[in-house]
Order: C-alpha cells, then structure tokens, then sequence
C-alpha cells in the first residue's frame, strides 16, 4: 500500500504540540510527553539481553520483494534487509549512508553513482557485492516485474557495477524520488539469484539480525547478527510479539511480558503515567487513517456523494475516539515538505451532506457497507455509524482479518467503504495510480506528479506535490480521518527505543538493556 524529504525539527516540534490539542481530554487523554533516558555506556548494559517487544500487525509473509502491507516494512527494513541509504525516522526522515557510504549525483541529475562499504555480508557469510546490488535493483526494473514496488523505479534506465564496490543508476529523467524510494522496500539490496519464493522459510539478509524463529500468529524472534558489518546491536534477541486487542497488550506490559509496547491506545495510558516503572513516548507518524471510498463503484463513483460524506464526518469527534491525531484534510502529513493545512476543504457540515446527498438522488436515504480491519478500534467506525446516521445513511460495519482486506479490498476493489491506516511515508504517489485501490482518477494529478519526479529542484517539486494533494482533495478522492500521533511505553531500565513512524520502520539494534 505504501509509499521523501525532510520537514524541519521545529515544524516536527510544533506538530507534536498541536497533536495534544485534538484528544478530547480527560482520564482518556496521552501522557504529558516524556524524554527518554540516555542509553548508559556498554559497561552498564546486559548486551546478552533478550528485548520483548509488542507490535500490533503480523505481516502475512516475510517476502518483502511482493508481499503488500506495512507489517513487513516494520519488522524486516534495517533489521534483517538494508538498502544503500536509509531513513533516519529520528531526524526528520534524513537520508543517511547504509549499505552506500557514499553518493554522487551528475550534474544533470540523471547519474547516481554509490561507493558500497566493503565489510558488509550476507547472512550466510557470502560478500555483499555492486553484482548484487544491480541484480537487485533489475528485479525492479525488468518488464513485468512482481516487485510490490516496482513502479516507484520506472526511470531508472539501466544498472551497472563499474567495480565491485561501485554501482552507478543512470536515469531516463530526473527522479526527485530516486533516493527516497531506495531507503524503502524497493531498494533492498538481496543476494543475486535469490528465490523470493523461498524467503519465507529462510531469509538471507545483510542486516543487523537474522530471523530465529517465526510462530506464527504470536511472534517472531530476531537473533543478533555476530557477524555484521556495522554497529552490533546491544541487545542479542528481539521478541516482537504480535498482540491486537490494546487490553491484552496494556496487560503484557504491566505483568512484565513485554519490555516496550508500540501503539498503546491513548484512551488507556493511565497504569503507565507518573508511574516510575514506565515512560510514555509520544512520537510524530505518517499514519494517515483513511477513509477509502471506492471512486469506480455507485455511490462514490458520483463526487457529489463522495464530498457529502467528507462532509458528514466530524473528524474531531473521530480522534477524540481513537485518543489522539491531527486532522489534515489531505493525503500528506506534516512531516512531508508538500504539506499544506487542508482542513478547510468539506469541512465538517452535516446540512451541507444532506443537500449533497439530495442533489445525488438519495434524498430518502443510502445504505453502504463499510469494511475495517479488525486490528482497528471499533470506536473509529462507531462514530462514522453516529455521524453518517445524522445525514440519512446507514452504515453497517463489517469486520475482517487484515489478510482479507489485503485479498478483497486492496488486490479485488471489492468494497464501497473502507478504513485502513496507509502507514508509508511520502506515499502520495497512490493518487496518481488509476488501477490503485481508490480507484481515483485525475489526469491532471498523474501529470503533476510525473512532472513533480522530474522536477529540476525540490521547490518545483514540492510546489507541483501541493497541487496534487489539493486536487486530490478538492475531489474527494478519500476522506482522511486523522494522522495518528503514537505513544510507546517503555519500561524503566530499557534504553533506545525508537519513537517516531514505529508503524512503518522500527530499527531495533539501538534498544538496550541496563544491568
């Protein structure tokens, strides 16, 4: 589902304040954020510890070459899987060195060339050579790639290794994407001839942990990689365990199955606040909890229809269920350079929805189906069953187990409304997709935003990324709820836990144990 630049530390800052001020209050309010403690010096450290750490997705296969949902991402990117360069969720989404040192751009920006360490291995002691990395990158490139992401490469013109640790990408155009899109899922750097068939039972990585363990439905274990290239982790094993219900998972962590529970729900911090046994982070995401309305199916497939339920839905009334987030009124968080306030568009207008709704023939009523994976809360779809009751249309709710939302609603289309968290960053691309999900359609946006990858500088792009996200929402090609804000409890003791986009990239080799 997924799909950058960076947004300043200090818009970062002041979109975290203003975050606070849409929870609704009350016993059900976050904590007050807290600073995490600085990791001690190794000395003070258990290096031999076993972290045990709640997540709340499974991923349905740990392929990341064409397996679809964020979950994927949130376990395998710079845990298991590298790229050349990575993105550092700590510092604003800043691009920064991994498998590359280095990278030099031409002057007419269609020429990458990347200098590769010459440490880094393969978990089965092979050399991570350029050979692998322009394999890798053809398994993008080539017709009728399977790559999940695989569209995100269609400038790249050819690859090639000049030596074994140079790899140089000449471009078909400039691709103001290029770099970003390579510290995602596609630009994962495998060992060349890998069967991505087989990556379910026997991952061959270059990152930091190897996969001990899978059980399925519970969780999977990482062990510590001796042999890496790079920085040891300081812990020897991570146990990510997969717990949905937030009442199972406030319970692990305060009877002490869990050293660090992402995602706790905000409406049921109180055993961890002024509590010394615990801190609370509260970190900036890309979440974008959206509203899917299916553009090529009646209703929605009349914008009259689809502005009214924007308009129907008081995205207030939303967070103060969920606990915490921001309304946007658009496709893009704050954290992206593009982002502009468009709250303004359908705003909350109940008569407006009803006039709407009669304008399209559906004065008497209209009854739709909603489809929400059952990993989210209820109340999110409570509240859209409350509001949308209020302008003549009554929704029904159906709960599905995320593996069939991917099947029927992301690969089939076979919905009329639909909820899912797009958790990837800078994913604005999805409404310059046709055949995507949505099923929106907007000449004018696919050239936007193929002109915004071409771009010449940043500011052109960002300029033209803006037009595509007003666009998109002036004709409501969604409706999008509210951008998440997470709160990571942590239990006293444990150090370097990360705070910020945990949802889609949760690097875990920084997380310590004090002795």
């Amino acid at each position: 589902m997924r799909p950058l630049l960076w947004i300043p530390a200090a818009v970062v800052a002041l979109a975290a304040t203003t975050v606070a001020c849409g929870t609704g209050g009350d016993p059900g309010a976050p904590a007050t954020t807290a600073t995490q403690a600085a990791t001690p010096p190794d000395d003070q450290l258990d290096l031999g510890a076993t972290v045990d750490v709640r997540l709340i997705l499974e991923p349905v296969s740990l392929n990341p070459f064409a397996t679809s949902g964020v979950a994927v991402d949130q376990l395998l990117l710079d845990n298991v899987y590298e790229g050349l360069v990575s993105a550092d969720t700590a510092d604003g989404d800043k691009i920064v060195p991994r498998l590359a040192t280095s990278h030099e751009v031409s002057p007419d920006g269609l020429s990458y060339t990347f200098t590769l360490t010459p440490d880094a291995k393969f978990h089965d002691g092979s050399a991570l050579t350029s050979a692998d990395v322009v394999w890798s990158l053809q398994q993008q490139i080539a017709p009728g790639s399977k790559g999940l992401r695989a569209a995100e490469f269609a400038s790249v013109a050819a690859v090639s290794a000049p030596d074994p640790t140079t790899v140089k990408v000449d471009l078909k155009q400039r691709d103001t994407f290029l770099l970003w899109n390579l510290t995602q899922r596609g630009g994962i750097v495998y060992k060349k001839d890998t069967d991505f068939a087989t990556l379910d039972a026997e991952e061959n990585g270059s990152g930091p942990y190897t996969i001990a363990n899978w059980n399925r439905g519970a969780d999977i274990t990482l062990a510590r990689n001796d042999a890496y290239w790079g920085a040891k982790p300081k812990n020897a094993k991570v146990v990510l365990h997969y717990i949905p219900e937030p009442s199972a998972a406030n319970n692990a962590q305060t009877t002490g199955q869990t050293d660090v529970q992402t995602a706790a729900d905000a409406t049921l911090l109180q055993p961890f606040t002024a509590n010394p046994g615990f801190t609370v982070l509260r970190g900036t995401t890309t979440d974008k909890f959206t509203l899917a309305l299916n553009n090529k199916r009646a209703p929605f497939d009349n914008p009259d229809v689809r502005h009214a339920f924007r308009q129907a839905i008081n995205k207030e009334d939303v967070i103060a269920a969920y606990g915490a987030g921001i309304p946007i009124g658009g496709p893009v968080p704050p954290q992206d350079p593009w982002y502009t306030d468009l709250t303004g568009t359908d705003a909350h207008n109940p008569e407006g929805a009803k006039a709407l709704l009669a304008k399209a023939g559906h004065a008497g009523g209209l009854a739709v189906t909603l489809d929400i994976p059952n990993v989210y809360p209820r109340a999110i779809a409570d509240v859209l069953v409350s509001n949308l009751k209020q302008v003549g249309v009554t929704l029904t709710v159906r709960q599905v187990e995320f593996p069939t939302w991917l099947t029927r609603v992301f690969t089939n289309h076979d919905y009329e409304l639909s909820i899912v968290d797009h958790a990837e960053a800078r994913d604005i691309g999805n409404y310059a997709k046709p055949d995507y999900y949505f099923g929106y359609d907007n000449k004018q946006v696919q050239a936007d935003y193929a002109a915004a990858r071409a771009a010449a500088s940043d500011g052109e792009r960002d300029e033209l990324l803006r037009k595509v996200a007003k666009q998109a929402s002036d004709d409501a090609a969604t409706d999008w709820l509210f951008v998440n804000q997470t709160h990571t409890v942590v239990r006293t003791g444990v150090y370097g836990v990360p705070s910020a986009e945990t949802t889609n990239r949760f690097p875990l080799s920084g997380i310590a144990v004090g002795k």
